[in-house]
């Protein structure tokens, strides 16, 4: 029996080629050997209160890239997370045996709390509790994450273990699957790439459009000159040199350390890299979009065989913790 995976992204509206690396390639490899979940988690993007009046065009534009890069809505579940209430009341329930301690102690809660100190919500705190019941209420065995999300996933592990322990064995404990891509530096060669950095070249972005973005991009900081020898090792522009322009990174690398190509050139090599590596990615994404019904059909289907997974579960959680009203009417 093939084992399930899970993963949900939060809807950012389109998927940037830090997300192609170090995610969606990944998503659709899965999908040969495991039974797929994946997620649209529109709950999640409350916490940040931010952009709200375009989260339904943010989650139509995700969909149009994950199924344009190859997520296969016949193969794996695709689905928007409030569009299956069953984890909502799991998130509840959860939330009743998880120490509050142990989510004050996460990493990104700390993070997020600093970025914004407005808004540091009871969501933002308990955001690893719906994590959570995002993952056991499918019983998903593996999750694929990059090293960022480890303390989440490590969390998720201890209330399922919890759980488990008070009322009887529900959950799987989901392990870790990190990505070959852990983590993609932006533009800028410091942050991870990201839309809140703008450090990201979009994956439907035009040709021109991806050669002005790249142009932008941190070099090597110790070659300050045309004729200064670089060090592609530091340089985060020839680390996606690699991703898309594998057949020829060697050769890059040669005339980088040589001085035989400045920097320019080499920023120009890689858009070419990047524009030729998504030209088909970019003319499904085109042909997808004018069938906004296949859309909507495959994110409804979704919707409806993760609800029978969660029904099943949800019944199974609500039994153990005692929860199933049990009739005295026919008791003599």
């Amino acid at each position: 029996m093939r084992k399930r995976v899970f993963s949900g992204t939060r809807p950012t509206g389109r998927q940037h080629i830090g997300n192609y690396l170090g995610a969606l390639q990944n998503y659709v490899e899965l999908q040969e050997e495991y039974d797929c979940i994946y997620c649209i988690v529109d709950i999640h993007a409350l916490t940040t209160l931010e952009d709200t009046d375009k989260l339904q065009e943010n989650i139509y534009e995700m969909m149009l890239d994950w199924l344009a890069v190859g997520l296969d809505p016949q193969r794996s579940i695709l689905f928007i997370q409030s569009h299956v209430p069953e984890v909502m009341e799991l998130y509840t329930l959860l939330s009743m045996v998880t120490p509050l301690n142990w989510l004050l102690r996460v990493p990104t809660f700390k993070e997020k709390a600093r970025l914004q100190p407005h808004n540091v919500n009871y969501g933002l705190v308990g955001y690893p509790v719906l994590m959570t019941a995002d993952i056991v209420l499918y019983k998903a065995e593996v999750v694929p994450v990059g090293e960022d999300q480890l303390p989440h996933l490590e969390l998720a592990r201890e209330i399922a273990r919890r759980f488990n322990s008070l009322f009887g064995h529900v959950f799987p404990e989901p392990q870790a699957k990190l990505t070959p891509f852990p983590l993609v530096l932006g533009l800028d060669g410091v942050q991870k790439m990201s839309k809140s950095y703008n450090n990201d070249i979009e994956m439907a972005a035009t040709p021109q459009q991806i050669l002005e973005r790249v142009m932008t991009a941190v070099t090597d900081p110790a070659r300050r000159y045309r004729s200064d020898s670089g060090h592609p090792e530091v340089c985060n522009v020839f680390q996606l040199q690699q991703s898309f322009n594998p057949l020829r990174a060697e050769e890059i690398s040669t005339a980088c350390r040589s001085a035989n190509i400045g920097c320019v050139d080499c920023k120009e090599l890689l858009a070419q890299g990047i524009s030729s590596a998504l030209e088909p990615f970019r003319e499904k994404r085109g042909a997808l979009a004018a069938k906004p019904h296949y859309i909507e059909e495959a994110l409804s289907n979704g919707a409806g065989r993760a609800e029978a997974i969660a029904r099943e579960t949800l019944g199974e959680v609500k039994e153990k913790m005692g929860l199933v009203w049990a009739s005295r009417l026919d008791l003599p």
